[in-house]
């Protein structure tokens, strides 16, 4: 998905998994090599860097804003925390209230989107509000 959308993709570690042609060939990852990717050692590292994005947004459950209700801009980066536990509190503290966004669920007896499904959701409506700084042919 960033590879196709021209997202630059964060990757802070420590991640969950390992990052070898072996896994990225099953994961039938053949534009690895097309993508935009940053490694970090750690959160601070992230923070850091002058490649970061310039905003944050961070996708929850945990907050009343819907994603619909804000205006991207060039250059805001999307977080998404684990699937199984979500973003740390501590990641929340830092982010603020303001910054923090959902994806509106019609069946509360759900937990919530899996992270694929969440990040795609979220990046095309980025992508939409966006379209003519973005993609200037469409």
């Amino acid at each position: 998905m960033c590879a196709l959308t021209r997202s630059r993709l964060h990757l802070i570690h420590p991640l969950g998994f390992v990052i070898n042609d072996r896994n990225l060939r099953r994961a039938g990852m053949d534009y690895w090599k097309s993508l935009d990717v940053h490694e970090h050692a750690d959160w601070a590292a992230f923070r850091a860097s002058s490649v970061g994005p310039k905003r944050l947004w961070l996708f929850t459950t945990k907050t009343e804003q819907s994603f619909w209700e804000v205006s991207y801009a060039d250059g805001d980066g999307l977080v998404f925390g684990n699937e199984g536990s979500g973003a740390p509190d501590w990641l929340h503290q830092e982010v603020g209230e303001s910054q923090r966004l959902t994806i509106p669920q019609w069946n509360p007896a759900l937990r919530s989107l899996n992270l694929s499904t969440a990040a795609g959701i979220a990046t095309f409506e980025a992508m939409r509000q966006l379209r003519p700084a973005t993609n200037p042919t469409k």
